[in-house]
């Protein structure tokens, strides 16, 4: 096997580690993608059609991180909810996860929202509001950045099956 199989297969993995990183919030997501496909361009020996590879997938990679941010952070503007109650979410999230296997993760944080928007609003059926809000909002954000990963992935894989053919 030579190094540019072993960057080809190292790069593929890390790539699908990006993708599920964007629904599962504790692995590195897009960001992982970025690099996997700037490696591959650089050592993967695809030459020309690496570089067109990085070019197309960093621009879905962007895009999804972009626009993961923008619209999550335009809901949870819209129901004026504050960032400390997503970082509360997510610092529960992380421990329930280790408490409540597969699931805890999601459960964590929905509680921890909850919770926290509780705090501060001291009512339960605004706090439930603004929750399922900020819980859709994050959804969006997460599905979109998902779609536009998995979009990169095709990238690269398309770019694979190229310069296997070349």
């Amino acid at each position: 096997m030579n190094s540019e199989t072993v960057v080809s297969v190292l790069c593929g993995l890390a790539i699908l580690v990006g993708v599920a990183g964007t629904i599962i919030p504790i692995l590195p997501g897009s960001f992982l993608i970025g690099l996997s496909l700037v490696a591959w361009a650089i050592w993967g020996g695809a030459g020309t059609t690496g570089w067109v590879v990085f070019a197309v997938g960093m621009v879905f990679v962007l895009a999804g991180m972009a626009a993961s941010a923008v619209l999550t952070g335009r809901k949870l503007r819209q129901h004026s909810i504050p960032s400390r109650s997503v970082v509360i979410g997510l610092a529960a999230g992380v421990a329930c996860m280790f408490v409540i296997p597969v699931v805890g993760l999601f459960v964590g944080f929905a509680a921890g929202l909850l919770l926290s928007e509780f705090a501060r609003t001291r009512n339960f059926g605004t706090a439930t509001s603004t929750s399922w809000a900020a819980l859709k909002a994050t959804g969006l954000g997460m599905l979109v950045e998902f779609g536009l990963a998995c979009l990169a992935a095709s990238t690269w894989v398309i770019g694979l099956w190229v310069a296997a053919a070349t």
